[in-house]
């Protein structure tokens, strides 16, 4: 009876042992998680920032200017105008297959999935709102069914004696289409698919940018292939799996190439600062304390993660000022598009709307046109044939990147990433298409192309998205002075670890080394 009692606290014990184990792994994973993603110790405070002043390169500006003239006078103007019914609807297909490679890595949160509208449901739709939608394809005019029309009441005209058969085979039609599409298509930086069939409508207040949990070797792809295979480069740079070019290798490039690579740059740290400025937090909490639809605000941290020198190979802030100078580039677009952007219709139905839309627009272009430094676009592609073969190839690489955009397994996260590539594209081509060299305050051409629907030098949904892209870059600029504020704050309370109790200034010194390794500043 006693060797029965003692076998069975023997079995008892092991399978207390087995339990305890399991929770202690538990433990260990919950802790480890939490160390990676959230509570890493803050590295040197103010790295983010000190190399974050003075000039830019490549252009007159400078960084402390652009901060002023932009969380002043151009975030409060961008952000009243994106607010507008014709700005929220953006037109997109996100069903577009990736062309590129086959990935099934589709992101499973809910926070990924975004929610569409009817295009019954856009303002103005039905009385116009869409008509980019409805031009005339070019080779139907010549069709047989289009020739029926009789020509006029005149009773001299005999039809017989002047016949012309203007109509075409459907080979001829197909030709046309595809010089059609060839000559709209020269101009262009990016990829349009707002025409397509499977297009939707997107309410972009209901669906902002934010952090959804998509990462990993999917979305680790997608930077990897445009700073890889589609950014110039003079020669690989030393570090394992860190494909960007180092800014010591910039002044080895031509200027086109270093504007090409700084654009895409700042653009990606514009859509990295999103992402801090609005991350996921409710995970951090316990139970069941986090609301249903998330928890989202600034993650410092995650932040500096990003950012701080000591785990970006020193070029954390180089990638910060490149957001300042693609913020550049697209102020200049609006500043040489502006007699065009003036008097547009932004038709949505609604007179008022419609009106305080155009007001707001002038206002703020108004402001833009007084900045003492823009980017001076004229002094690239100036070299006689060598010129032309850059500029080609300057545009199918950000083409190449816009297709790129489809490959990417979170719709919220694929719907901001191409409608903020579009807006880059569309100011590359106001910048370096040609279309609007001699348009440049010609406020007759203005009036007139706008008269010429047909001819319309930038459709609907390029202006969303060029307005759009621009107000990102305006909001991460301000959120950068948040974060710089928010570090003053951090730096003068004490440090806690999260372990509890404070961290001598070594301990962190240790733990912020040791973390560079793990920083995620690809998704």
């Amino acid at each position: 009876m006693r060797s029965k009692v003692i076998e069975l606290s023997k079995m008892s014990y092991k399978n207390y042992c087995v339990v305890f184990v399991i929770f202690a792994l538990a433990i260990v994973q919950a802790v480890g998680h939490d160390t990676e993603l959230y509570e890493t110790a803050a590295c040197d405070s103010n790295a983010c920032f000190e190399e974050l002043h003075g000039a830019l390169g490549d252009c007159s500006c400078n960084v402390d200017t652009i901060d002023y003239f932009n969380n002043v006078k151009i975030f409060p103007r961008i952000q009243s105008v994106v607010g507008k019914d014709y700005f929220r609807f953006y037109k997109v297909n996100l069903k577009k297959e990736c062309p590129f490679w086959v990935d099934d890595s589709r992101c499973a949160m809910k926070y990924c999935h975004i929610k569409t509208c009817s295009k019954e449901s856009v303002p103005g739709i039905e009385n116009g709102y869409g008509n980019d939608d409805d031009e005339e394809f070019p080779a139907l005019k010549y069709s047989e069914n289009a020739q029926t029309t009789p020509c006029g009441s005149d009773t001299d005209h005999d039809p017989a004696l002047g016949y012309l058969n203007m109509t075409l085979s459907a080979a001829s039609q197909y030709e046309i289409a595809k010089w059609k599409a060839y000559d709209d298509s020269i101009g262009n930086f990016c990829e349009c698919d707002d025409k397509d069939a499977d297009a939707e409508y997107v309410d972009l207040s209901l669906n902002p940018e934010r952090y959804t949990g998509y990462k990993g070797p999917s979305a680790h792809r997608i930077w990897r292939s445009i700073y890889q295979e589609n950014c110039f480069r003079v020669k690989t740079n030393p570090y394992e799996s860190f494909p960007y070019v180092l800014s010591s290798d910039l002044s080895n490039m031509c200027l086109e190439k270093r504007v090409f690579y700084r654009a895409v740059s700042g653009l990606h740290s514009s859509i990295n600062i999103h992402l801090c400025s609005k991350y996921l937090l409710s995970e951090k909490k316990i139970g069941f304390a986090a609301p249903p639809e998330g928890e989202w605000g600034p993650n410092l941290e995650e932040f500096q993660r990003r950012f701080d020198p000591s785990k970006t190979f020193g070029e954390g802030s180089n990638w910060l000022k490149n957001l300042y100078f693609v913020y550049l580039l697209e102020m200049r677009a609006l500043a040489k598009a502006g007699p065009y952007l003036e008097r547009e219709d932004y038709f949505t139905g609604n007179p008022v709307e419609d009106e305080e839309t155009r007001d707001a627009i002038r206002n703020m272009l108004g402001v833009i046109y007084t900045f003492p430094d823009h980017f001076n676009e004229s002094s690239m592609f100036t070299v006689g044939n060598q010129a032309i073969k850059l500029k080609q190839e300057f545009r199918e690489h950000f083409w190449n990147i816009s297709r790129i955009m489809d490959c990417v397994g979170c719709d919220k996260c694929k719907l901001w990433g191409k409608l903020q590539t579009q807006g880059l594209g569309t100011a590359l081509k106001i910048l370096f298409s040609g279309q609007w060299d001699s348009f440049e305050g010609d406020s007759d051409q203005g009036r007139l192309m706008l008269k010429h629907k047909s001819h319309k030098r930038l459709q609907r949904t390029e202006i969303v998205a060029l307005f759009n892209a621009f107000a990102r870059l305006s909001n991460s600029i301000r959120e950068l002075e948040n974060f710089r504020n928010m570090l003053s704050t951090h730096t003068e309370a004490p440090q806690k670890s999260i372990f509890g109790g404070n961290e001598d200034v070594d301990a962190k010194k240790t733990r912020c080394s040791s973390a560079g390794s793990k920083a995620r500043i690809w998704s």
